[in-house]
């Protein structure tokens, strides 16, 4: 039972936004499923160790570590394997293909979205259907496919209202808005970045607020906003970054010392400046 507490608390506190103790709960719930007093006498939906392992790599990555989160997501994938886990598959699957995409490596997302949709479709897992379009939809647009792949993620997008998942769809509005981006429809990247916000305000879910915040600062510098709107925007992604410990550079920042703001300095220069400092937060 502490091993199934200790899940429950890591996946809550990860979708709050507070990955320091999201990352201490489920690094203690592996360590019990590791010694062995963990193990269920009653068959489950999906292995908690599964979910454990997926949420401490995300928290890992947070933190910035490199290596660390793919060593153990690869983990995750395979005690689910072993376990013939397929749901628990699934979930690894989904965690996998968010790690590459905020690494925006566009083929092992294009990989591992399919492998997810695949297994999902045959399993009849609605729900990763749908977000494994919309990750499918967001390597094809960043890869240059952008009729497609927005439509992908408009099919996708609408599975998840269908579902009614509020979580689910929040980072799905970043890939979305990200992806009308890269397709030269800014404007309306910037209507679903105010969707987001929105359903956070609806969910309490926050883990993705510091990436939906850079998002817009990236969006109002193409549109030619008031730098006053940019750097408000991006010093709100530092601050929620900081507070949640997102990596190394998010907490050497002071957020009420702007970037740039030296004589000289243009308004342009300025903004990339934040931009390029916040780019480790995808």
């Amino acid at each position: 039972l502490s091993m199934k507490a200790y899940m429950a608390l890591a996946a809550t506190l990860y979708y709050l936004g507070e990955f320091e103790s999201a990352h201490d709960y489920a690094t203690k719930g592996v360590a019990i499923w590791r010694s062995g007093e963990g193990k269920s006498q009653f068959e489950e939906i999906d292995a908690p160790e599964t979910a454990m392992l997926c949420h401490k790599a995300l928290c890992e990555w947070h933190f910035g570590e490199t290596s660390g989160p793919h060593a153990t997501m690869a983990e995750a994938i395979s005690v689910a394997k072993e376990f013939q886990d397929r749901h628990g598959l699934a979930v690894a699957l989904f965690h996998a293909t968010v790690l590459a995409y905020r690494e925006h490596n566009l083929d092992e997302v294009e990989s591992l979205a399919s492998e997810l949709v695949e297994l999902s479709t045959r399993q009849n897992f609605a729900h990763f259907v749908a977000v494994g379009t919309v990750l499918l939809g967001w390597a094809r647009t960043a890869g240059g496919n952008t009729s497609q792949g927005i439509s992908w993620i408009q099919d996708g997008m609408e599975r998840l209202r269908t579902s009614g998942s509020l979580l689910g769809m929040l980072s799905m509005f970043a890939l979305k808005a990200e992806a009308l981006h890269l397709s030269g429809r800014t404007s309306e990247a910037l209507q679903a970045l105010d969707e987001a916000d929105a359903l956070v305000e609806a969910s309490g879910g926050s883990w993705w607020c510091a990436e939906l915040s850079r998002l817009r600062a990236v969006f109002l510098i193409e549109l030619g906003a008031a730098e006053a709107r940019i750097e408000e925007a991006f010093a709100k992604a530092l601050k929620i970054a900081r507070q949640q410990i997102v990596d190394d550079i998010a907490r050497d920042v002071h957020v009420d010392s702007p970037v740039g703001t030296a004589d000289g300095d243009s308004s342009a220069s300025r903004a990339r400046k934040m931009r390029d400092l916040t780019a480790p937060m995808l």
